[in-house]
Formats: structure tokens, sequence, C-alpha cells
């Protein structure tokens, strides 16, 4: 039974999520110290530091919504929604997974690190209970997860967070957050205010016109960013320019997917179940470490 349980906790926390957190490697990547042993081993602490405290994330706001998440067609099948796992053994796990996560985070990364996860977990609780209601903010709060990570992992080598990565990935991460809004807003449709009362402030109209606005700002500021002469500089060469065609590429699948497909609601599902747009991500991945590394 106590096992049943365990495994019952361990998916609400969400694993099939945990992919948000592969953010956590970018500055390994763009500090160009991704073959260097120790600061693989030590971005992969913050990686898993940071799949524990957003799967705890995960079960508290569950628990919160728990009555919201009984109306909604996917979310009412998750373990606690379905009543399959009590919420008192949900505090508990939650609790104990909580006080590892912080020695871990304490023993094995640096205090900025320590602070930053701090903050994301701040966030997340304030987020839960009040901002999540609050118009706009809500869309800047799930952007700012994927914005924390991110510092969070330079933090854990002690390597500089870059001006043109804090831009890129807020406008990225603002993009993801207004999709799963819209994603939400279209698959409950008149339910969508009784699963979650903010989006009767939104309209896809609305929304559709703040993605527009971000997906072009994105695309701009990353091809700014191949370009720019602190870039090259950095690097020793311009050839980074020739990851656009994959950014580009990438964006207007996930726009298609959006649109035409009516999905979004959830940006590691996408990734996972869409070939075309996984192989965009690959092929990013593989032509920015060339030329990163190989130049």
């Amino acid at each position: 039974m106590r096992t049943h349980k365990t495994v019952l906790v361990f998916l609400s926390m969400r694993p099939r999520q945990w992919t948000k957190n592969f953010i956590v490697f970018t500055p390994l990547i763009f500090s160009q110290h991704l073959l260097e042993v120790n600061f693989l081993i030590k971005a992969f602490v913050a990686f898993t530091i940071f799949c524990l405290v957003s799967g705890c994330i995960y079960i508290l706001n569950d628990i919160v919504d728990l009555e919201q998440d009984k109306k909604h067609p996917l979310k009412s099948l998750r373990p606690l929604a379905s009543g399959k796992l009590s919420v008192s053994f949900a505090i508990k796990a939650l609790l104990l997974c909580g006080i590892i996560t912080a020695i871990g985070s304490i023993l094995l990364c640096t205090r900025d690190f320590t602070f930053v996860v701090l903050l994301y977990v701040a966030l997340q609780i304030i987020y839960s209970w009040y901002l999540k209601h609050v118009v706009i903010l809500d869309v800047f709060c799930i952007a700012a997860g994927f914005l924390l990570r991110v510092i969070a992992g330079a933090e854990a080598l002690q390597v500089s967070f870059s001006t043109w990565l804090f831009i890129c990935t807020i406008l990225l991460s603002l993009f993801l957050a207004l999709s799963k809004r819209r994603h939400e807003l279209m698959l409950l449709e008149e339910n969508a205010v009784h699963h979650r009362k903010i989006l009767f402030e939104y309209s896809p109209y609305l929304l559709d016109q703040m993605i527009s606005i971000v997906t072009t700002a994105t695309v701009i500021a990353y091809i700014l960013y191949t370009i720019s002469p602190e870039t090259i500089e950095k690097f020793g060469t311009d050839n980074l320019k020739y990851t656009t065609p994959f950014v580009l590429y990438g964006v207007f699948r996930y726009l298609y997917l959006i649109h035409q497909k009516n999905e979004g609601g959830s940006p590691e599902k996408v990734l996972l179940n869409d070939r075309p747009l996984l192989y965009a991500v690959l092929l990013y991945g593989i032509t920015a470490c060339a030329v990163l590394y190989f130049h």
C-alpha cells in the first residue's frame, strides 16, 4: 500500500514536466563549459534539485486547486483530484521532499544558487495563492519560473548571466505562458471561468495579440543576439547566426500547433509528442554546440 502511495506521489510530482528543467543547462552550454566534467556535474545537480523543487510545487498546486481540478476534463485524473491519493499523505511527502531538497541545495551548490531556489519557491507559493488570479501578472509569473531556472543554472556554475540570455529567456517564456493560457481558454470554452477565474479576463483575440507581439520580439532579440559584437567577441565567431532557421522553424511550428491543432497547454508534452518540433530543437542544439565548441 505504501509503495502504491509512493508511486502516486511521484506521479503527482509530474515527472513528464521535468523537461522544463533542462533549461537549467542553458548557461552550461553558452558558457562553453559543456565538455568539462566538474561543470557538467554541477549542472546536473542543479537540474535534479529543480526537479525535486518543481515536483513539490506541483503537489502544492494540486492541493490548493483540488476542487477546481475535479471539474477539469484532464486534471481530474490526477492522483489527488481523483481521490486516489489523500491530501494528508501528500502533505507528508511534500514536507519530506522539501527537507531533502533544501539540504541538497545547501550542501551541493553555491549560496547564490540556494537563494535563487528559495526565490523560485516563494514566487510559486505566492503565485498559487494570489498572483495566478491577477491578469497579465499571472503569465509573467509563469515566465519568471523559467527565467529563475536559467539564473539558477548560472549561479550553480558561477558563470556570468548575460543580458542577451535574460532577454531571450523572458520573451520565450512569455510566449509559452501565453500559449498555455490560450490553450486553457479554448479547451474549456464556457467552463473555463469555473476552472480558473482569471480566464474570464482573457479572450482568444487578446491572447493572440499578446502572442504575436512576444513572438516577434523573441525572434528579433535572438537574431540581434547572434550578430551582436558582444556575442561575436565572446565566442570568436559570427556563425551562431546559422542557428536562426531552427529558431524560426521552432516558433512557427509551435504557432501552428497552437492555432491549427489546439495544443500548447503543456510545452513539455508538445515537445515530446511533436517530432518535427523535437527534431528542430535537437538540430538547434547540435548546430549551436558545433559553433560554440568546434568553430
